[in-house]
């Protein structure tokens, strides 16, 4: 006969452990991110042929020192705040691959959207002993403090999801990310294909100063007039790749250019803004009004699930894996590509439901 105590004890540990499990599931379907080394949502570098640029970097030719990442000290510097789930993903990526491979220190900072607060973190984790620096820039321009610091120190610097407007192995060892004048194109073409290439489409902008906005910019307006002069841009005008603000920008757009029906956003948070604003204002989002946006985040493939959405384009933010390998191969001798491209997936209303597990 089981005692009343030890009842007591059993019934405790299965709730904690029921409680662990609903807290673990929770949080999967609560943040809308996969697990960073997933199969379906990892990384894919395109073909050798198509993924890089330049003469590459070799340890030597940097001028850096040999270390074993285990028992080395990384910096990662983060550039905006992580409310925003293309960064939430980045930085857990970063942190799952260093817990993986047993690095000694990871050093996490947050520029917080703030560019004199991003070279200071960057100094900052030098001073620390950081022996790697893997850097998500806030703007194409504007770190060269920080870079300066790690060049006189012999640091690599590897840079994620944004472009530098500096020198590959001389200011940083190389760029990972995607092609992003290629999303836009992509974008366009699934934005000629849910209107039929006519309608008045407006642009919400990604913030001003990096290559991300610029190159998605570009690759869009170009396709447009190359595939479809029927689908007139008659607006542009930046939404900061914030959800409050796409939203804002996407109130007053109804009021100035009511005759809007497509809108192109180059984050996904201005988009979901957008169908917040377009509701607010008595349309349907997805029918009286085509939206497609750049990420490939959660909340925007359910969007496009649910009929609210038209299409996404992805931009993988899991580069943990994809930095420390090429760190491991750059320090192992091997030479570097300036540029290391990943290959990226477009939702649309047909796949959309049973993509949602790659989803973040």
């Amino acid at each position: 006969m089981t005692s009343p105590r030890r009842s007591r004890l059993v019934a405790a540990v299965c709730l904690a452990a029921a409680a662990a499990l609903a807290a673990g599931c929770s949080k999967e379907e609560g943040s809308g991110t996969a697990s960073s080394d997933t199969s379906q949502g990892a990384q894919v570098v395109q073909s050798p042929s198509a993924d890089s640029s330049g003469s590459g970097c070799t340890l030597e030719a940097y001028g850096a020192s040999k270390i074993d990442l285990k028992n080395a000290v990384v910096g990662f510097s983060q550039s905006e705040k992580e409310a925003n789930p293309f960064r939430i993903a980045e930085t857990q990526s970063i942190k799952d691959e260093a817990a993986k491979l047993g690095v000694k220190k990871l050093l996490t900072t947050n520029a917080q959207s703030q560019l004199s607060k991003q070279i200071s973190d960057i100094k900052d984790m030098l001073a620390q002993g950081a022996q790697l620096l893997i850097v998500a820039p806030l703007n194409s321009d504007g770190l060269e403090p920080a870079l300066q610091a790690a060049a006189a120190k012999h640091v690599p610097v590897i840079t994620v999801d944004r472009k530098l407007n500096a020198t590959a192995c001389k200011d940083y060892v190389a760029f990972l990310g995607s092609d992003f004048v290629e999303q836009g194109k992509r974008a366009a073409d699934a934005m000629i294909q849910v209107t039929g290439g006519k309608g008045k489409v407006a642009i919400l902008l990604g913030s001003s100063g990096n290559n991300v906005t610029t190159d998605r910019t570009k690759g869009f307006v170009d396709q447009l007039k190359a595939k479809a002069p029927g689908l007139e841009i008659v607006a542009q005008q930046t939404g900061e790749f914030a959800r409050d603000k796409g939203q804002q920008v996407m109130e007053q757009l109804i009021q100035s250019k009511p005759d809007i029906t497509a809108v192109y956003a180059e984050n996904d948070e201005m988009g979901l803004g957008a169908v917040t604003a377009l509701k607010g204002a008595g349309k349907t989002p997805g029918k009286d009004v085509k939206i497609v946006s750049i990420d490939g985040t959660r909340n925007a493939v359910q969007a496009l699930a649910d009929g609210r959405y038209n299409g996404v384009i992805e931009s993988n933010p899991r580069f943990g894996p994809l930095a420390f390998e090429t760190a491991q191969k750059f320090f192992a001798g091997e030479s570097i590509p300036e540029n290391v491209i990943i290959s990226d997936r477009a939702y649309d209303a047909s796949n959309a439901k049973d993509s949602l597990s790659g989803a973040y």
